[in-house]
């Protein structure tokens, strides 16, 4: 059953912006708004996802500026903040508002920067990042999220035997798709070699198996079945969406490799979608490390456990591969602002379903799935949308 409808999508490119939150989410807002053929007079709400502005910009109210900007006077607006996971809780809150009739059409996006641009510095920045751990366990010890994630995938190499060839493999695809994405901010060549000697960020991660720090806005326009019949926007159908959340800090979890919200809410947004992983043509997933993907492919039952890195290492995950995964590039090349990474998966299935992905395009996708996690996977949001026959 189609809980409601992506009828319009835009996007910045992602790589270092010099412009007010504002001012950047209005140049994926207003692409979107022009993509559905909707007025903003037609749009009943605003659901707007920005995780770090109060820390690194001092814009802590910013729903309602945004709204302004953008001539949205009036209508309700809220501001989402769930870490990386922000504008997909912001897009399954906007889905559940037109579902339930609540709003009929909805303007659902995220804005972020995180580059030097902001003023501060890679060291600051991660500092800002590690604000998402847990503030007596975890922050006091240094802890950031390349060790987060590290531990992840070292816990996932001792149990399953994957390698760090395993790992670049997944950081070579994913730069290799990002060369067709315009609004990539990394699309190159690289190889494993490359990857392998880099310098180590936190073992087993090199520099090119992280994610960049990125700024950049996505927006998508969500409204009823009904009502997409009557707009110039092609629909694309949300069939299902998950949203399950797991224990912080990482010493509460009971696997570090099953990613448990991530398969919660794969199997919740499954039933909803009457369907299954087998039924899936392509993935966005949350890579903010390689280790990151292989542990996402497996939890979203499109990978067998510990089969997510020779997967990556034989093709499988290619476009054009059995299961295309990150045909946009991921997080890992098409880069990671953190509020507007989710509605920007939600843009990306909205594309490649329409078949209007260019040159990144996979052949005959008909069902693509979104999985979209918030800190060290506590926050996990997986979303089904299907094209429209």
């Amino acid at each position: 059953m189609t809980r409601a409808t992506v009828v319009g999508a835009g996007m910045t490119e992602f790589g270092q912006h010099d412009r007010p939150l504002t001012e950047l989410f209005a140049d994926a807002a207003i692409p979107a708004l022009d993509d559905a053929g909707v007025g903003a007079d037609e749009i009943d709400a605003l659901y707007f996802g920005n995780a770090m502005g109060g820390q690194t910009e001092t814009d802590t109210h910013l729903a309602p500026a945004v709204a302004t900007h953008l001539g949205l006077r009036g209508v309700p607006c809220q501001r989402f903040e769930d870490a990386c996971a922000t504008s997909s809780t912001a897009f399954k809150h906007a889905v559940e508002a037109v579902e339930t009739g609540i709003h009929d059409t909805v303007l659902v996006g995220g804005v972020e920067r995180c580059t030097p641009a902001t003023g501060l510095d890679t060291a600051a920045m991660t500092r800002v990042f590690a604000s998402a751990t847990h503030r007596q366990y975890e922050q006091p010890t240094g802890l950031t999220f390349p060790g987060v994630f590290a531990l992840f995938t070292k816990r996932h190499m001792h149990e399953y035997g994957t390698t760090e060839e395993q790992l670049a493999a997944v950081a070579v695809k994913n730069h290799r798709h990002g060369k067709a994405n315009p609004y990539a901010h990394f699309g190159r060549d690289v190889t494993v070699e490359e990857v392998l000697d880099g310098p180590t960020v936190a073992d087993p991660f090199h520099l090119l198996d992280c994610c960049p720090f990125s700024d950049g806005a996505s927006a998508v326009v969500v409204t009823s079945p009904d009502r997409a019949e009557t707009v110039a926007g092609e629909p694309v159908a949300v069939t299902g969406i998950g949203h399950r959340t797991g224990t912080v800090p990482l010493a509460e979890k009971d696997s570090l490799t099953a990613t448990r919200p991530a398969r919660e809410a794969a199997a919740e947004a499954y039933e909803q979608a009457a369907t299954g992983p087998e039924a899936i043509d392509f993935a966005e997933v949350h890579d903010c490390f390689t280790g990151a993907e292989i542990l996402a492919t497996e939890a979203l039952g499109l990978i067998a456990d510990g089969e997510g890195g020779p997967a990556a290492a034989d093709g499988v995950t290619e476009r054009g591969g059995e299961i295309p995964v990150n045909p946009s590039g991921g997080l890992k090349a098409k880069g990671h602002p953190i509020g507007a990474t989710g509605t920007g998966q939600i843009a990306e299935l909205t594309e490649q379903l329409r078949g209007e992905a260019g040159g990144r395009q996979v052949e005959s996708a008909t069902r693509g799935v979104a999985h979209n996690l918030g800190g060290d996977a506590a926050t996990t949001v997986v979303t089904v949308m299907e094209a429209v026959a």
